[in-house]
């Protein structure tokens, strides 16, 4: 199992930072901005997920990254991806480094989100939005490489116009841009480094 420390950080780091980041430019589209939160829990590396609640206006009941919509007031959306995911689930901004940026991906409900990759120190006292978030969950990175814990749905006739990604984690499904940018981020993680420990 990867062990979330500061050589896997810094690596992590490298890769994002060297890269070229595809950005979108879609002006009609709401700027938004989620952290993916990686841990260290019980010696793995580990990557936390929300579950949004019913009363939410858009992705209703959908296991999604913590973040939200751009407000003029944030300066940047590196400061969005912060502030909401302080309001969503209590994690402060200081408590948050983070790692580099993923590229941006265009949902069908006509946003553009930015993912930024950050790490927090585990345990955390978490406090979330009751509006907002239902529930908390820590997925093993490891899992997540589990060929069989992932499908690929082709488009079908009169329904999404792209492949529909899906990560089985137990009961939950995680799907949509959510699964689109976690598949993004696992295929940058080279493979070497998948199940070896520091």
């Amino acid at each position: 199992m990867r062990v979330c420390g500061d050589h896997f950080v810094e690596e992590l780091r490298n890769i994002l930072n060297t890269r070229e980041r595809q950005t979108m430019n879609c002006p009609d589209y709401v700027r938004a901005a989620v952290i993916v939160p990686l841990f260290n829990k019980e010696g793995s590396c580990h990557i936390l997920f929300t579950r949004r609640t019913e009363d939410v206006k858009h992705h209703k009941g959908q296991i999604s990254f913590p973040g939200g919509a751009f407000d003029e007031e944030d300066g940047d959306l590196r400061k969005t991806a912060l502030r909401e995911t302080f309001e969503e689930i209590g994690l402060k901004e200081k408590d948050v480094r983070i790692i580099g940026t993923l590229d941006d991906i265009v949902t069908s409900t006509k946003f553009v989100v930015t993912p930024f990759v950050g790490y927090f120190s585990y345990p955390y006292s978490f406090r979330l939005s009751q509006r907002e978030i239902d529930e908390l969950i820590e997925v093993p990175l490891s899992f997540l490489f589990d060929p069989a814990c992932f499908t690929a749905r082709e488009p079908v006739e009169g329904g999404p116009r792209e492949v529909v990604f899906t990560y089985q984690y137990g009961k939950h499904a995680i799907w949509g841009a959510t699964a689109r940018i976690l598949k993004q981020f696992l295929a940058l993680i080279p493979t070497e480094t998948h199940v070896n420990t520091l």
